[in-house]
């Protein structure tokens, strides 16, 4: 009976593996990037502590009546690390630091009466706080909790005004209180930090967001990231998909990306999926067709394709050799990438029609044949953008109708593959070279970036670089969102008006 056991819960475990969506993109983050956000960490940390607010306070002791307000932070010296806590996120951790404070006093002692500023220093500062990373109802990566624990060893104060050096003695008294009020007052900043402020530097990194007017790409996450001591692990949809018919995608059974260096700051890896993929939406978006004709149809090939088809035109009629060609180019198929050790490539096949242009009448086609080409692909990254570069290296053509007729396109095969290189290729890198933007924050860009490739998988190891502080990069998203907000309130009011101003006309 228990060995019965085992093997159903062996197989069910299995099966669900089975089931389990493979990734077309996976993102490594190691301790060496992490090692390049601390101190961007560090400098975030230090500017929401010393926003922080403190109230005012009052109390009595014996016949010392007292109030401080005005309390502004200085300065901070925080000796802080930030690393992976496995299996749950991150951890930031501020150990034996200093805060300086300054603060107004009023002291009403009998009949004295001072006031004055009070310079205080909170010694032995210790934060311990931990962020819960997850993968939201979206896809999203964020920030579910923070647990953070913060204490201050002591803290000192020095007065300094008419009384000084009579109230060093009730210093204690006051520091103490001051003491308890900052140890509450530091958590409530760091958790308002994580979970509003970066997770709205969160929100950045795109899941489901238009790459042009064809189609559109799915990054979300598949899974809640995986945490190790040395490492953050993510795996991503990767998923292009056409924008007229979302719904229509390619089934992913490609290989599973592995990642299993750790020398660089980040690794980003893409199946043949990730490619194939886009390749499949932007087919199903009708964007592989083409026809060159008239001032796009280079002078050699048209005297070639006249030449060629020369007895198919005096049979058909005579009068259409004064009349303009044309090819037309149409991808048959989705294209299909491969990747392997020595390189990436793209299998195409097309159907290339040659036609003669009467104007004013239909086109007559003159020839039907089969094109197979292909393409060895180079896939480059710059700062947060994937590209790819294509270079035609096989071209075959043959005819639809006759073995005798593709015998005889057989002097068409060069100057075909010649046009397409410099015509049809120039053009189509000219429309990837933008690229997709893989699933990064603002702000943040790859450098220094070396492309590896497997059989089924590259693999894109880069440092990372900050264009920007992490407070700059929030605040101009923060802002970003408020003028969004305002424009579609103004929408909204200008409609509301309108449809109020449609009800006063009417009879």
């Amino acid at each position: 009976m228990g060995l019965l056991k085992v093997s159903v819960i062996f197989l069910l475990s299995l099966i669900t593996m089975t089931l389990a969506e493979p990734p077309g993109c996976k993102i490594r983050i190691t301790d060496r990037g992490l090692e390049m956000l601390k101190a961007e960490t560090k400098k975030f940390v230090e500017e929401e502590l010393s926003n922080i607010t403190m109230p005012e306070m009052r109390g009595k002791e014996g016949r010392f009546q007292y109030t401080i307000k005005d309390v502004k932070i200085t300065e901070l010296n925080l000796t802080s690390d930030l690393r992976f806590q496995p299996d749950v996120g991150l951890l930031f951790e501020v150990q034996n630091s200093s805060i300086t404070l300054n603060f107004q006093r009023r002291i009403l002692y009998w009949l004295f009466y001072d006031e004055g500023a009070i310079n205080a220093s909170a010694e032995g500062v210790n934060i311990f706080t931990v962020l819960h990373l997850i993968k939201d109802k979206d896809g999203r990566l964020k920030i579910s909790n923070v647990t953070c624990d913060a204490f201050i060893t002591k803290m000192r104060a020095r007065f300094s005004g008419t009384l000084g050096r009579v109230y060093d003695f009730i210093g204690t008294f006051l520091t103490t209180g001051m003491r308890f009020v900052l140890n509450k007052q530091i958590c409530p900043a760091l958790n308002h930090a994580a979970l509003v402020l970066i997770n709205q530097l969160l929100e950045t990194i795109p899941v489901r967001t238009e790459v042009d007017s064809y189609v559109g790409i799915d990054y979300s996450l598949l899974s809640d990231p995986v945490v190790t001591e040395t490492s953050l692990d993510m795996d991503f949809r990767g998923m292009f998909y056409d924008l007229k018919n979302e719904n229509e995608t390619l089934v992913n059974y490609a290989v599973n990306p592995v990642v299993r260096e750790y020398d660089r700051m980040i690794y980003l890896s893409l199946s043949e999926y990730f490619f194939d993929s886009g390749l499949f939406s932007y087919f199903k978006g009708g964007l592989f067709q083409m026809q060159i004709a008239n001032e796009r149809m280079p002078k050699d090939l048209e005297m070639l394709l006249r030449t060629t088809y020369l007895g198919t035109i005096m049979m058909l009629n005579p009068a259409l050799m004064e009349h303009p060609l044309s090819l037309e180019l149409e991808v048959t198929s989705p294209p299909r990438s491969t990747i392997k050790t020595s390189g990436a490539s793209v299998a195409v096949n097309c159907n290339v029609k040659v036609l003669v242009l009467p104007p004013g009448k239909p086109a007559v086609q003159l020839s039907s044949m089969t094109m197979e080409g292909k393409f060895n692909a180079k896939v480059s990254m710059k700062g947060k953008r994937l590209a790819i570069h294509l270079d035609l290296r096989r071209f075959k053509i043959f005819s639809n109708q006759s073995a005798l007729e593709s015998l005889a396109l057989i002097p068409l095969q060069g100057p075909l593959k010649t046009m397409l290189q410099i015509s049809v290729v120039p053009l189509i890198n000219n429309y990837i070279k933008r690229g997709v933007q893989i699933p990064l924050p603002d702000g943040i860009d790859f450098i220094e970036e070396v492309v590896e490739y497997h059989n089924g998988y590259i693999i894109v190891g880069a440092n990372l670089h900050f264009r920007t502080g992490l407070r700059e990069i929030i605040e101009r998203n923060i802002g970003r969102d408020v003028e969004s907000s305002l424009h579609q309130l103004v929408v909204e009011v200008q409609g509301g008006w309108s449809r109020v101003g449609a009800r006063r006309i009417e009879p």
